[in-house]
């Protein structure tokens, strides 16, 4: 597995090419990509081209995400995926074959069962589109159950409900996008962790939860650097997937406001040395 920058999860902005910088003067060993950026780069340039400045920086593309609208009404959600072969072309020739999308762990108007069915419905002929060009989807569970405590219906909200839905949408090339935060809050343990493989895995986000909170009333969008409170086992989360041979990125996704306030060059590098220092402790090295 390699260490991948999400900007956007720092508040960082930029071209690629900026993005390639920071994390390749950071240390990271990867770069995760917005796909439309990609594929214009890509039909303006080549697949060389763009290939090169991820080589030239000894970077690797990382993961990218599911750019369809797949909760809009018929008339979206059909244009979005005229366009997905494309875009899907573009990851596939330059390396970038993971796609990452997260669910709503509940519904304002679907019961669990019939939603369950309309995910297929969306996701199949999705995973059919990424599947025809080597590309794989990774879906992602929401834990904290502060996100669905007041909604009407519950969803799937833990990683063996995800992969549940993963199977059922049948195509082969659907698995996890594995989020620590999200494994914490759904009070999964390392246990769980290892009833997996890593074709299970699709990506993996990294962070860590604020001291003297209850895990029942975490906030989705208050979390800390990978390893800064160690309310989360990263370590024992990274140990984990070393023993299943995951081999794909892990990408920091903090939302922490101290961060956002940081220069661009500076958040980026605290946020790659603060999972370094996990990475050293789980013997990634």
């Amino acid at each position: 597995m390699f260490k991948s920058l999400t900007a956007g999860a720092l508040g960082v902005r930029g071209s690629i090419e900026e993005l390639i910088g920071y994390a390749k003067r950071a240390g990271f060993q990867g770069v995760d990509v917005n796909i439309q950026e990609i594929a214009s780069l890509v039909d303006a340039h080549g697949a060389a081209r763009v290939k090169g400045l991820f080589a030239e920086a000894d970077l690797r593309p990382g993961t990218w995400g599911l750019p369809i609208n797949w909760r809009g009404d018929d008339a979206e959600y059909d244009a979005d995926l005229a366009r997905l072969p494309g875009l899907a072309a573009a990851g596939a020739a330059v390396g970038a074959t993971r796609v990452a999308q997260w669910l709503p762990s509940a519904s304002e108007d679907r019961k669990f069962g019939d939603n369950f069915k309309w995910h297929i419905e969306r996701f199949k002929p999705i995973a059919e589109i990424l599947d025809a060009h080597g590309c794989r989807l990774g879906l992602e569970f929401i834990g904290p159950r502060t996100l669905r405590v007041d909604k009407p219906y519950g969803f799937i909200h833990s990683m063996d409900g995800m992969l549940g839905l993963a199977h059922a949408i049948g195509t082969g090339n659907v698995g996890l996008l594995l989020d620590c935060w999200h494994w914490y809050t759904g009070l999964g343990t390392v246990s769980d962790l290892m009833a997996l493989t890593a074709e299970d895995v699709v990506h993996v986000h990294v962070n860590d939860a604020p001291a003297g909170v209850d895990v029942a009333d975490q906030i989705d969008n208050k979390r800390a650097l990978p390893g800064e409170t160690g309310v989360i086992d990263l370590v024992g989360f990274l140990k984990a997937l070393k023993k299943l041979d995951y081999d794909g990125p892990v990408s920091p996704e903090p939302f922490s406001q101290s961060v956002r306030e940081m220069a661009a060059q500076d958040a980026v590098q605290t946020t790659h040395d603060a999972l370094d220092k996990a990475w050293q402790a789980a013997d990634l090295a």
